[in-house]
């Protein structure tokens, strides 16, 4: 569909695939995770280009200005396109993920396999012998 004047803020979300459901969107906006212009708002709230949106995703937040509304969703490149991120926000948001890396460099948490059968059986026989 082409450019429209107003979307939904739940569909739009979607779209720009922010989100991956539309109801996953919607329950993010009834739970005050996305602002339009500073106000909490509804899933039915109806967006225009140029409208400041803040949606608070995981432990990351993006404060974008819309550019474009379309209601089908597209692929990620085309979708990018959509908003302008501020600088700041993305800076921010990057800083979070490159601290987020350094702590799991810190604490890994590779799982060991599992035993197979021989380690099992000596593990059965190192037990058994311990009692």
């Amino acid at each position: 569909m082409a450019e429209t004047e107003e979307i939904r803020i739940d569909k739009w979300l979607w779209a720009a695939r922010f989100f991956k459901t539309r109801s996953l969107a919607a329950d993010a906006v009834n739970g005050g995770k996305v602002h339009v212009n500073g106000q909490r708002c509804k899933p039915g709230k109806d967006i225009r280009i140029g409208d400041r949106v803040s949606v608070a995703k995981d432990q990351y937040t993006w404060d974008v200005t819309v550019t474009h509304l379309d209601k089908q969703r597209k692929s990620a490149s085309v979708a990018a396109g959509w908003y302008d991120e501020d600088p700041a926000s993305a800076e921010k948001r990057q800083q979070q993920i490159e601290q987020r890396q350094q702590q799991a460099a810190l604490y890994p948490t590779k799982r060991e396999h599992k035993p197979n059968k021989k380690q099992r059986r000596l593990i059965h026989q190192f037990r058994e012998n311990q009692y």
